[in-house]
């Protein structure tokens, strides 16, 4: 799987509300009520990864969860990451 292009991760991005792409990575930080809520939607997002086999990074501190997403494969943003932001948003 080939990554994208920055041209074309920009394009993709204006689909997808506040993510940025960031050393070749695309990255969110989502704010919860509190830790029990930011926990639920990190276990969401965990089984929703595990069922297309594609792993995020996650980053949570008490009610905040960064999200980060890349495929090492291919060291870049690839359909793949894109998919799977589409996916993150519809928790919300």
């Amino acid at each position: 799987m080939k990554a994208y292009s920055e041209d074309t991760i920009q394009t993709e991005l204006k689909e997808l509300k506040d993510w940025s792409f960031i050393n070749d990575g695309i990255e969110k930080k989502f704010t919860f009520l509190d830790f029990t809520h930011a926990l639920g939607f990190i276990v969401q997002v965990g089984v929703m990864a595990e069922k297309r086999n594609h792993h995020p990074e996650l980053f949570n501190v008490y009610n905040k969860v960064t999200i980060r997403l890349t495929t090492h494969d291919a060291e870049g943003v690839t359909d793949k990451d894109i998919e799977l932001a589409k996916a993150i948003e519809k928790l919300q």
